[in-house]
């Protein structure tokens, strides 16, 4: 693990400079990340993750291209220590992150009803969480990208509520709120292994998707906004 991280953070402390030099249509204080963290609630066996900004949380969103291909996609995202295990994946190698994302190209929770007008798939420009597995990928300016997989390997597990991507992601419908400068999710102990003692850190990112070009990931980190820690160490520890 502590390999991966540190190939992570070189990847990242590269892609920021990088990003920096281009500074998309999405970096502004929405994606400036003052504070993260991540609080365990016994009492109700569940854990609240947020994360703080500059601006207001969850404002903007990314402008629709009208296609899968290229769609962009904008994330709140929490690297964490967590095996892949605990989340419902089989064992791999990469960072779980827990990514709360907006996309309004298409619509990867097919089994919830974000907006609640009772279509299940147009509400994919509603705040939402996903775990993945993250992993480094230098064909993107970001450094990162989803794990990908082949259909036919028999090897790879997922949790029943994945929306059926060949790439190690869940939809796990768990609930996101946005409120003035805080973006929170709330995740039920069971659902991670029961597991309280792991590290995170907190990134934000510009990410699209591609489906045209072999040579591309499926879903690749484009520009890191900002890194809470600057180093994406996971130095923050599950608050009691």
């Amino acid at each position: 693990m502590k390999s991966i991280i540190l190939l992570l953070t070189t990847t990242v402390l590269l892609s920021t400079t990088i990003a920096c030099a281009q500074e998309s249509q999405y970096k502004n204080d929405d994606f400036k990340i003052n504070e993260v963290s991540v609080t365990h609630q016994p009492n109700l066996g569940i854990t609240i993750w947020e994360i703080i900004v500059n601006g207001t949380a969850g404002k903007t969103t990314p402008t629709k291209v009208g296609q899968l291909d290229g769609a962009p996609v904008l994330g709140y995202v929490f690297p964490t220590s967590l095996k892949p295990t605990d989340v419902g994946f089989n064992q791999t190698e990469g960072i779980v992150a827990l990514a709360l994302t907006s996309h309004p190209d298409f619509d990867d929770t097919p089994l919830w009803d974000e907006n609640s007008d009772q279509i299940f798939d147009n509400d994919g420009i509603i705040w939402h969480p996903h775990w993945v597995i993250l992993h480094e990928d230098k064909r993107v300016d970001g450094g990162l990208s989803v794990k990908q997989f082949k259909k036919a390997d028999e090897t790879v597990v997922l949790p029943p509520t994945n929306p059926g991507m060949p790439m190690y992601m869940d939809s796990p419908g768990f609930p996101v709120t946005t409120k003035s400068n805080t973006i929170k999710v709330v995740v039920p102990d069971y659902r991670m292994n029961n597991r309280t003692d792991f590290s995170f850190d907190g990134v934000t990112a510009f990410m699209k998707v591609n489906t045209s070009n072999d040579n591309l990931p499926m879903l690749g980190v484009y520009e890191v906004f900002s890194v809470a820690s600057g180093d994406l160490s996971l130095p923050y520890k599950v608050k009691k």
